[in-house]
């Protein structure tokens, strides 16, 4: 299987991934403005690490949550454009 025929799976997982960590950032702003337990940082950026870095910069945008913090608003922007570019390159390898 060449690279070019990966990239649909590829995109599959991006988007349930994207769903996933969307899902997480949601999960713990309601946590948070409820005072509660919350999701830890290590694994909101695993989330957006696992190809997930879309759904975790759009959740941010979305709740204004983690936008403060260097870590998430630097960090996942990066991993979503290198993310991109690891998908352009398998594209026209």
């Amino acid at each position: 299987m060449g690279n070019s025929e990966l990239l649909p799976y590829l995109f599959m997982a991006a988007c349930a991934m994207s769903i996933v960590s969307a899902l997480l950032f949601a999960f713990d702003k309601i946590m948070a403005l409820a005072g509660k337990r919350r999701v830890p940082e290590g694994y909101l950026m695993l989330s957006a690490l696992c190809l997930g870095s879309f759904g975790s910069l759009f959740s941010m945008i979305l709740f204004n949550h983690k936008v403060r913090r260097p870590l998430f608003y630097i960090g996942v922007p990066l991993l979503l454009f290198a993310q991109i570019g690891i998908a352009a390159y398998l594209k026209f390898l």
